[in-house]
């Protein structure tokens, strides 16, 4: 399997969200790619300019970070949809997983190509890698996620070219995925969420090392959400047993829901529901199970105590007409 190390440049509203396109806020306008084998060999490059159609002008701050010109762009670069087909033939038919630095690379390709009209071919679920979150899992040693620049500095990586363009923060990801260790962490593949199960038979569960993963189909609503067996629905991620909840599912915030349950083998396993916005702006879950230590135990307990408190709390408030 070939590895498509890819890196964007978008631009996005002058004058802030308000002004901002729904369901385009950021416009890609250069995209760079470096093309890997199994063995993390160089194969080829990709680079092209995209001439932007939607926000003409550049943000402040995309200008100060990649110091890209508009006019340049306007005279140099490439329609997005003939860049697009160029670079999905430069993909190969040959078997290849996309690698990014962090999250927003895939869904922002993806948001501009329904704007643009670009057929989608990515197949659902859409597994990539996410080199930012597998360095923080080999190298992290309980610290936050470092920026790619940090990361090669750490790793001695750095080369006579700068950050923060395509091509060159597409070159220095594959840098840093080459020095991982693929055989222990490989199996930590990402999930990008932009395009969902279309239906019920489409859901999927991902098992990792650690913890396990469901991800749901699209919802009206969070109480929808909760209806559904397969999303409350408690599994051992060792055995695969389905377990005896000993604390049932209970809201925690706007976005969360939490549970306990034991395994007889295995212990304990906590899960948590994170019920997130899609891009048809209905609901859909995302299910994470893992072990739970005695310090979870306690802090699941101590969630579910705070959350009846508020509530009577606020029982009381509206007997009492406040």
């Amino acid at each position: 399997m070939n590895y498509i190390v890819l890196d964007l440049e978008w631009n996005q509203s002058p004058s802030g969200k308000e002004d901002s396109v729904e369901h385009l806020p950021f416009e890609i306008i250069e995209i760079g790619a470096v093309k890997l084998d199994g063995d993390m060999r160089y194969l080829g490059e990709f680079h092209r300019l995209v001439r932007p159609q939607v926000y003409r002008k550049m943000h402040f701050k995309i200008l100060e970070v990649t110091h890209m010109d508009m006019e340049e762009l306007k005279s140099e670069g490439r329609p997005f949809y003939d860049v697009m087909e160029e670079f999905l033939a430069w993909c190969g038919e040959e078997e290849y997983r996309f690698c990014t630095w962090g999250s927003m690379d895939l869904t922002e390709l993806q948001r501009n190509m329904a704007y643009h009209e670009v057929e989608n071919p990515f197949p659902r679920p859409f597994l990539y890698y996410d080199v930012q979150k597998l360095y923080w899992l080999q190298y992290g040693n309980g610290r936050n996620k470092l920026s790619l620049d940090q990361a090669v500095q750490e790793q001695g990586l750095l080369e006579d070219r700068p950050f923060h363009r395509a091509l060159d923060d597409a070159f220095y990801t594959g840098k840093v995925l080459a020095v991982l260790d693929m055989e222990q962490f490989g199996s930590y593949v990402s999930v990008d969420y932009y395009l969902l199960p279309r239906c019920r038979e489409e859901e999927f569960s991902l098992q990792f090392p650690d913890y396990s993963k469901y991800v749901s189909r699209e919802f009206e609503n969070r109480e929808d959400i909760m209806k559904e067996k397969n999303l409350t629905d408690m599994v051992c991620i060792k055995c695969r047993r389905m377990l005896r909840k000993k604390i049932r599912w209970f809201p925690y915030g706007q976005r969360f829901y939490l549970c306990l349950a034991l395994c007889p083998e295995h212990g304990y396993m906590r899960g948590k529901i994170r019920v997130k916005k899609s891009e048809q702006d209905r609901q859909y879950a995302v299910k994470i199970i893992k072990a739970a230590s005695e310090e979870d135990i306690e802090l699941l307990d101590q969630r579910k105590e705070d959350v009846r408190r508020k509530r009577s709390g606020r029982g009381h408030s509206l007997k009492n007409g406040q």
